[in-house]
């Protein structure tokens, strides 16, 4: 989805980079080497690629919890891009548990308690060892910055933030959504949120297509 996106977009007009942060994609490392403070840097450092290729406006384009990062990295670097968040994060925590759930089934399915099991987890983060999730190693450091993280855009912040969710159907946003649109207008930013029907893609053992994001995605930003 993200690839089928970028070429919508570039033919558009935009100059489209969708980086590998480290330990991901085609980067170098593990992603049990990965960092969250590594990843502000990777996004630090793609950010002043597009300031010398890419004149004009600039959008920050994020899925998921990769919002988390994007609200992380505009504390630290002072810049305001607009925003395009695809099923944006709210809190870093949830989003984490969710992730070492993944164990959790797989110790459910062994017979070890759920709650045993996850605190386990957290326990072995906590103290600064790696745990395995679903094949992927989670690096202590990488658990910590994620679980502290949430979608809190600094204030000054002065871009335009358009969200996009995923449901059975389209309509009004959800209650969390609307919320978190609510709020970010109270701040005196320019927030937009809606909900398109579709397939929530990354969850999908088979690749899964949602061409209506795609088309709500090239609407929000129109041509470059």
């Amino acid at each position: 989805m993200a690839a089928l996106a970028a070429h919508a977009l570039a033919a558009r007009g935009w100059l489209v980079l969708q980086p590998d942060p480290g330990g991901c994609g085609d980067s170098e490392g593990d992603f049990g080497d990965a960092s969250w403070s590594g990843w502000i840097e990777d996004m630090e450092s793609a950010w002043r690629w597009l300031i010398g290729h890419a004149p004009g406006r600039r959008v920050l384009w994020t899925l998921r919890a990769g919002s988390l990062l994007a609200a992380a990295w505009l504390r630290e670097s002072g810049h305001c891009p607009d925003l395009l968040l695809w099923q944006p994060v709210f809190d870093g925590g949830q989003h984490l548990n969710q992730f070492l759930r993944l164990e959790l089934m797989r110790s459910l399915l062994a017979e070890t308690g759920a709650h045993t099991a996850m605190a386990g987890l957290r326990a072995r983060l906590d103290n600064g060892e790696r745990v395995e999730i679903a094949g992927y190693a989670l690096a202590p450091e990488l658990a910590k910055g994620l679980a502290a993280a949430r979608l809190a855009i600094p204030a000054g912040y002065t871009g335009r933030i358009d969200m996009i969710e995923l449901g059975r159907e389209a309509g009004p946003p959800s209650p969390a959504l609307a919320a978190r649109r609510e709020a970010f207008a109270a701040s005196g930013m320019r927030a937009e949120a809606c909900k398109i029907a579709g397939t929530a893609f990354w969850q999908t053992q088979e690749i899964t297509e949602v061409p209506a994001l795609i088309e709500k995605t090239l609407t929000v930003l129109g041509d470059a």
